[in-house]
């Protein structure tokens, strides 16, 4: 880390999704709904991104806009997902489970070239399905919740690792300062379909639900910022991403520790099910460090 000091970016980049993991899930016990949640943090995203247009670019005609379009669904789709993961499963589940993006980001690359998968991703998907197994088999006080978590954010992870992928692709020919604010922007404006699924309108959120709504939004839209940042000015992606996976195991062990200070009902999950939730967040932080060696 001392040799290479911009690995501090994504090191905090996991950290503040933690906070912001939390926090969402909070503002979702106090009763702000999924579509309000995820209405407000793609709002918030658009506007904190904007400043990354300094990044320039070619830019793109109009012809091709349908690239930043297909980017954008599949943005909304990967954060509804994830956000049913965290609001309505289990953050100790749903975050390490995120984490497979990841490894299928590595898996998905030499397939869309048309390469050969090396033998150690192979072992890497071997790694992270044995750490989801664990996650699974750890239980739960509602197995219902347990199942949303697997489920939403195993989809969450396949929309992230198409859209990193993608980006990857077609970043080059527009420039990131072109490209990702504007698919930002077309996020925002995919999710005002969300609107007439709102169990009430924005302004009947009460008010001790903002705070954490607003936190949490601007939490994990400032480590997308973070991670994108670290990514498009050192390069050095591998290893950033590998810090970066840390998140899985700091959010175990902050609900173990701190959760109750955010409400959280996972802390009274007891030693043995929490303990077991930190070996599949380890495993899917061993599958990470291996796809990326």
């Amino acid at each position: 880390m001392l040799e290479r000091p911009h690995l501090v970016l994504p090191l905090a980049s996991s950290v503040i999704y933690v906070l912001g993991a939390l926090l969402v899930r909070r503002a979702a016990d106090l009763g702000v709904g999924l579509w309000r949640t995820t209405f407000v943090s793609n709002t918030l995203s658009a506007l904190l991104f904007l400043p990354l247009k300094l990044l320039g670019g070619p830019g793109q005609p109009i012809a091709v806009w349908w690239q930043p379009a297909t980017l954008a669904a599949l943005l909304v789709l990967g954060q509804t997902l994830g956000f049913l993961a965290l609001t309505r499963g289990d953050v100790t589940v749903a975050t390490p489970v995120l984490g497979f993006k990841t490894i299928l980001v590595a898996i998905l690359t030499p397939l869309l070239l048309g390469l050969p998968l090396p033998p150690h991703l192979w072992w890497a998907a071997g790694l992270s399905t044995a750490g989801i197994a664990l996650l699974n088999v750890t239980g739960s006080s509602h197995p219902r919740r347990l199942g949303i978590s697997v489920s939403a954010a195993s989809g969450a992870a396949v929309a992230f690792a198409l859209f990193d992928v993608l980006i990857q692709r077609w970043s080059p020919a527009w420039g990131a300062g072109q490209l990702i604010p504007f698919v930002m922007g077309l996020g925002a404006l995919f999710s005002l379909a969300f609107i007439p699924f709102f169990r009430e309108p924005l302004w009947q959120i009460p008010a001790g639900s903002w705070m954490p709504l607003l936190g949490g939004s601007a939490c994990i839209s400032a480590q997308g910022i973070l991670l994108i940042t670290a990514v498009g000015v050192f390069g050095d992606s591998t290893a950033i991403n590998v810090v970066y996976s840390a998140r899985s195991l700091w959010m175990v062990l902050a609900v173990w520790s701190i959760g109750h200070w955010f409400h959280n009902a996972e802390h009274r999950l007891g030693p043995k099910i929490l303990g077991g939730r930190l070996a599949g967040a380890v495993l899917m932080t061993a599958a990470i460090v291996l796809a990326l060696r």
